[in-house]
């Protein structure tokens, strides 16, 4: 299956990601926002069934 996002999903997750980075850079607590992003990171990695514990430190 040969699956391209659109301009509109590329637009989408590179404001998640914005998102993602502007809070981490606000929050007082860096490490526990960072741990968060990686949970929920995570978590939408294994609902599309990728393997993640390769991946962590």
């Amino acid at each position: 299956m040969n699956e391209v996002m659109t301009e509109k999903e590329t637009a989408t997750a590179l404001i998640e990601e914005y998102t993602k980075l502007q809070r981490i850079k606000a929050t007082p607590n860096r490490d526990e926002e960072i741990d968060y992003q990686i949970k929920t990171a995570k978590a939408k990695l294994e609902a599309l069934g990728i393997v993640t514990e390769n991946l962590d430190k």
